[in-house]
């Protein structure tokens, strides 16, 4: 027993690793561990698959998930505060928060982009409901939202289609820009999106194995292949956490794209992922990882590196 406990250590050591990317990155790069009892689940509750999670101004964290109310909302500690959805929602996907603090979900059952505020009151809802299609008014399947200081807003309409589309904050098209493929500014699955620190459009290119860089026009700039299958995209400073549905970890990225570390492994123990969805970062660095096949949040507390010797 002793020696299987020793192992299993070993692997979770080694799973949270940075990369070797030189003795400076070490240094930087924190120790992400696994919050034990997060989060505490309303009695005989049970989540479904796990699509998306975001954290407000106040580290309130907001969870995606199939199943009866749809959208559940924690204090940071994991402590239950309140649930919603159910009238509005069929299989979320994307969940992300505006800096105005409202929710906004995309719906690949009913093929909708919606904005909540922070009660579940619907503000805006964009698309068909039920009729999916690729004209300016209609979405098919659409993955993600990125949401603008400004309340410019970009979706990736990414499972019927590939394309990406930038609305004013009202809601009316402003472009758009994409279509099938393997070049630049062509997808295969866009299934993500955020803003960097510089304001550029960060593009999961999920089968495509590359995250694309764009300007807010649609123009393209450069794409990163050292992400892996990006289902998930967060930037937060100078990095981007990539989660790597196929993987089965946390790639995190560096302002030139290139990998400086990662975290969790394919499994099902604590700190281990099965598809990692997506996730995101709360303002004390904590990182927050949504699963779809192991039907749960995950929460790792970001601990400072021990320099090395």
């Amino acid at each position: 027993m002793m020696r299987h406990l020793f192992l299993a250590v070993i692997g979770f050591m080694i799973a949270f690793a940075p990369a070797a990317c030189g003795d400076e990155t070490v240094a930087k790069f924190p120790d992400y561990r696994p919050v034990a009892g997060w989060p505490q689940l309303p009695p005989k509750f049970e989540l479904g698959p796990v699509s998306a999670v975001a954290t407000d101004a106040k580290d309130r964290v907001f969870v995606a998930h199939r199943g009866p109310k749809p959208v559940l909302v924690f204090d940071r500690d994991g402590k239950f505060l309140r649930s919603w959805g159910d009238d509005h929602i069929d299989t979320p996907h994307g969940l992300r928060i505006d800096p105005d603090g409202n929710v906004w979900l995309t719906d690949i059952g009913n093929h909708l982009v919606m904005k909540f505020d922070p009660e579940g009151k619907l503000l805006l809802s964009l698309g068909k409901k039920g009729e999916p299609g690729n004209k300016p008014d209609q979405f098919n399947q659409p993955t993600d939202v990125a949401v603008t200081s400004t309340g410019e807003f970009f979706v990736t309409d990414g499972y019927g289609n590939a394309r990406v589309l930038k609305f004013d904050r009202h809601g009316k098209l402003l472009k758009q820009w994409g279509k099938k493929g393997k070049g630049e500014g062509q997808f295969n699955l866009p299934h993500a999106v955020c803003l960097d620190a510089k304001g550029r459009v960060c593009v999961g290119d999920r089968e495509n194995n590359r995250v694309q860089i764009f300007d807010t026009e649609g123009k393209f700039l450069a794409q990163w292949k050292e992400s892996g299958a990006p289902y998930g995209l967060f930037s937060t400073g100078d990095r981007l956490f990539v989660a790597d549905g196929r993987a089965g970890w946390v790639r995190v990225l560096g302002a030139d794209g290139k990998s400086i570390g990662r975290l969790g492994e394919k499994g099902t123990a604590a700190g281990q992922f099965q598809m990692p969805h997506m996730l995101c970062v709360d303002s004390r660095g904590d990182v927050y990882v949504a699963e779809v096949t192991n039907k749960r949040i995950q929460k790792f507390a970001a601990h400072a590196a021990k320099s090395p010797d």
